[in-house]
């Protein structure tokens, strides 16, 4: 357990260190938008590729983000039932949840992305627009933040079964709530 716990650990500073690079890209994101605003309005002029820039960044904050707001258990949960369970049944749905539900679609987003990604790259594409920008590079994000995810997944998966197994004194869910 003591392998799995400290894959678990590199996993998480992985992702924690994605999470906070990530999070300046909220900011750059703003600024673009802010300053394509400014000049699209103040000058009347615009560029195709600002537009696309602001979608590469939400895009890039999203997908890249996914692994990290799983870490810190920030994601999307419906607690009605899991909110009525004691720790070790909210454990034993995270895993379950994770095993049968969250990693087979991020597993399968992540390989289907890929020779999407592939044929973009290969194929030098370019967005239709007139000063559209290259598409790869977004293409590559999903297959990317599915891997950041898939690990995630199984960070999280090894954190709940330790805890089961009494390898963790405390529930890692329960941490995660408490450092916010």
């Amino acid at each position: 357990m003591k392998v799995f716990l400290a894959l678990s650990r590199l996993i998480d500073a992985l992702n924690e260190r994605v999470g906070r690079v990530i999070g300046w890209l909220v900011l750059v994101a703003v600024l673009v938008s802010a300053g394509n605003a400014t000049v699209r309005y103040s000058l009347n002029l615009s560029s195709n590729a600002w537009l696309e820039i602001q979608w590469y960044l939400f895009s890039a904050v999203f997908l890249l983000g996914a692994g990290y707001t799983l870490k810190k258990n920030e994601h999307v949960r419906i607690d009605v039932v899991a909110g009525r369970l004691s720790h070790r049944g909210q454990a034993w749905i995270d895993i379950i949840g994770g095993l049968l539900f969250l990693m087979p679609m991020a597993v399968l987003i992540m390989v289907l992305s890929w020779p999407m990604f592939m044929q973009s790259y290969i194929g030098h594409e370019i967005s239709s627009d007139a000063g559209g920008l290259l598409r790869w590079p977004v293409k590559l994000l999903i297959p990317v933040g599915f891997a950041l995810l898939v690990l995630q997944g199984i960070s999280e998966i090894i954190k709940r079964a330790a805890f089961l197994l009494g390898a963790l004194p405390d529930d890692p869910a329960e941490k995660q709530q408490e450092q916010r």
